[in-house]
């Protein structure tokens, strides 16, 4: 009698999971990329935990507002011409036709086509809104994706000042990326502040936002943050949610 021989199933391990709380205390760092000091976090902000449909449902909401909806067509009611019958409906054999704006004949109308008074539009309630923002900062302070800077000051407003910046921060371990030439920094500042907004507007490496206006959308299209000014930038993102 022949004998199976069955293959014992592997049980499978469970993903290790960070704690949201775990990190409270990263470094703070000047212009320059020296450690100056450490930074309290609020747990009401970066001690929320991931939330993926939420996150999910808020992205592809923005995104949805997003969309201009400027994409037409006309149809045979709106395209010029087509108002005498091309031929007599018999005798003349050939197919019988009322109009040649018709869908089948060029230059007719567009059957089904898109029409711009489509609304893409999604209601996204603030709080949700507010807590997937709260979400993404969260994630990316446990990814290591977050850098703290004191401040961001650029009396002159020359963009080579700015580069000279990011070059050095870039020498954190961990965002040897921001020297480079794609995007991939979303620098936040708490405040507007014109000579900052000149020095930074034109390097490629990284995107200025103002704390007040920085989204989801936003922040998960890049990989680093640079948060400039944390304790003020905290008192505006608590802000948002007390509105």
């Amino acid at each position: 009698m022949a004998t199976t021989k069955t293959k014992a199933v592997k049980k499978a391990t469970p993903k290790k999971t960070v704690d949201a709380g775990s990190v409270t205390e990263p470094k703070l760092y000047s212009l320059a990329g020296k450690e100056v000091g450490t930074v309290t976090l609020p747990q009401e902000i970066f001690g929320l935990a991931w939330n993926a449909d939420l996150v999910h449902q808020v992205v592809t909401s923005m995104m949805s507002n997003a969309r201009s909806g400027t994409a037409d067509t006309k149809g045979r009611a709106d395209v010029r011409g087509g108002g005498k019958k091309p031929w007599k409906q018999k005798g003349t054999g050939r197919a019988r036709h009322g109009s040649t704006r018709s869908p089948i004949w060029k230059g007719g109308g567009v059957t089904h086509g898109p029409l711009a008074e489509k609304s893409y539009k999604k209601k996204i309630n603030k709080k949700m809104k507010t807590k997937a923002l709260y979400m993404v900062l969260a994630q990316k302070m446990r990814e290591g994706h977050i850098l703290f800077v004191e401040g961001l000051e650029f009396k002159n407003a020359k963009t080579k000042d700015a580069a000279k910046a990011f070059k050095a921060l870039a020498s954190v371990k961990g965002f040897e990326r921001l020297s480079g030439t794609k995007s991939t920094a979303t620098v936040t500042i708490p405040a507007k502040d014109a000579n900052v907004l000149r020095a930074v507007r034109n390097l490629s490496n990284v995107e200025l936002a103002y704390v007040q206006d920085v989204n989801p959308v936003d922040l998960m299209s890049r990989k680093y943050i640079v948060m400039t000014n944390p304790t003020e930038s905290f008192k505006v993102l608590a802000g948002r949610i007390a509105k």
